[in-house]
């Protein structure tokens, strides 16, 4: 029977990202995937102009429906979250369908390079955090682990030796671990390779070990990434991938995409020309 995903997401019509990168991926790779939009935007809101319908008093609607259809999800994936309503109606949508087989993955998308996004208030990290410490997966840039744990951005930014940065970040994954999370994957950590290359990398953390996985740096700073690689893990896992293989794949993945983009020139807001790439997150692919 095909796995099937709830991904809880925004939909925007251009920009690929939220719900537009999750439904793609997860459907590539042999999972159902299951959209409950929390928004409709005619695009992402990095864009200096988009129309927004907020869908908030809709998703009770969803969740009321699916559980008169009794439907069981392999696995719970939420990502960008507007308010502190929409966290209230995710709690219930979980309490509802997360089952003792369920996964749940939070993606807790609250900001970038140092910075909140400028909705994120504290009482809404608050919120956000919560959830994330229900989850059994949590995919948090290294600004959002900052946010999670308290840790100062900077301190960890002025890194340069990257085994130390790896162990800072490691200490304060494991940290938040014992709180809730088992499995925490930060993101987009640049650093230098022992030969002085540029790469990005992905850091898994558990209770027990951590692992980096990473790749030369492209350079360019676009949209839906990190929604293109959460959504790869989701799918992984639902079809039982371990994480460091889906990680190993879907950081593959990125890198081509991002590295077509920027050959391409393709503007941020647009996203990364990650579609000719899908066939490689097939099974055995």
């Amino acid at each position: 029977m095909t796995k099937k995903i709830a991904i809880i997401n925004d939909l925007s019509g251009f920009g690929r990202c939220s719900l537009t990168a999750a439904i793609s991926v997860t459907a590539a790779m042999g999972v159902q995937p299951c959209p409950l939009p929390t928004a409709i935007l005619s695009a992402q809101t990095g864009y200096p102009s988009y129309f927004c319908d907020d869908y908030t008093d809709k998703m009770e609607a969803f969740r009321s429906e699916w559980k008169k259809m009794n439907v069981r999800f392999d696995g719970i994936y939420t990502g960008f979250v507007a308010s502190e309503m929409q966290i209230r109606h995710i709690h219930r949508f979980i309490d509802t369908f997360c089952g003792e087989d369920t996964f749940l993955l939070v993606d807790p998308v609250m900001g970038d390079n140092g910075n909140t996004y400028a909705m994120f208030t504290e009482q809404l990290r608050c919120q956000m955090r919560e959830l994330a410490l229900r989850a059994d997966i949590i995919t948090p840039n290294l600004t959002e682990l900052c946010l999670l744990t308290g840790t100062d951005y900077h301190t960890l930014a002025d890194i340069k030796d990257t085994g130390h940065l790896t162990e800072t970040i490691d200490r304060a994954g494991k940290e938040l671990c014992k709180e809730g999370p088992g499995e925490i994957i930060v993101t987009g950590i640049r650093h230098k390779s022992e030969n002085g290359t540029d790469m990005m990398g992905n850091l898994y953390i558990t209770k027990e070990f951590c692992k980096l996985s990473s790749f030369p740096y492209i350079g360019g700073s676009y949209s839906g990434t990190g929604d293109l690689f959460a959504s790869c893990l989701a799918a992984g896992i639902a079809r039982g991938d371990s994480i460091p293989d889906i990680m190993e794949t879907a950081g593959a993945f990125l890198e081509l995409a991002l590295a077509d983009s920027v050959k391409e020139q393709v503007p941020r807001n647009d996203g990364v020309n990650y579609e000719k790439f899908l066939p490689m997150l097939l099974k055995g692919a």
